[in-house]
């Protein structure tokens, strides 16, 4: 995949994070594959290691840390 996933800093969970597969990346039940954490939160970005699918947050996205 070329381009990255997009996400708001709402779209992650309360770790900074997302699963793979996501409805995000329009996977179908057929090419879906274990779910795993990514975490986006501390780069900005994380990619699948399954898929390879990429997620990025979104230009001028901002995740508040809690510590």
């Amino acid at each position: 995949m070329s381009n990255p996933v997009e996400l708001l800093a709402k779209d992650l969970n309360g770790h900074g994070g997302v699963f793979c597969p996501s409805d995000k990346a329009d996977m179908k039940l057929w090419n879906s594959h274990p779910k795993v954490y990514l975490d986006v939160a501390s780069t900005g970005q994380a990619k699948c290691p399954y898929c390879g699918t990429e997620y990025a947050l979104k230009a001028g996205e901002h995740v508040g840390h809690g510590h």
